[in-house]
């Protein structure tokens, strides 16, 4: 799986889990829905992603060697 694909799925999976707890939980934690939108129009302007850092710096995504 790509670094790519994994940005996506984690992306939908905090956004579906932030509405489930923002319906059964409480509203405010549909501010986390909201910070993870605008980070993913931030990266798509600045080139820039803190998830792919994070990904890369814990070793949970390798490059493919050549």
């Amino acid at each position: 799986m790509t670094i790519h694909h994994k940005i996506r799925l984690i992306a939908g999976a905090f956004t579906l889990a932030s509405l489930a707890l923002g319906w059964w939980v409480s509203p405010w934690f549909l501010l986390f829905t909201a910070f993870v939108g605008v980070n993913l129009i931030q990266s798509s302007l600045t080139r820039w992603c803190l998830m792919e850092d994070i990904l890369r710096k814990t070793g949970i995504h390798r490059e493919a060697e050549s």
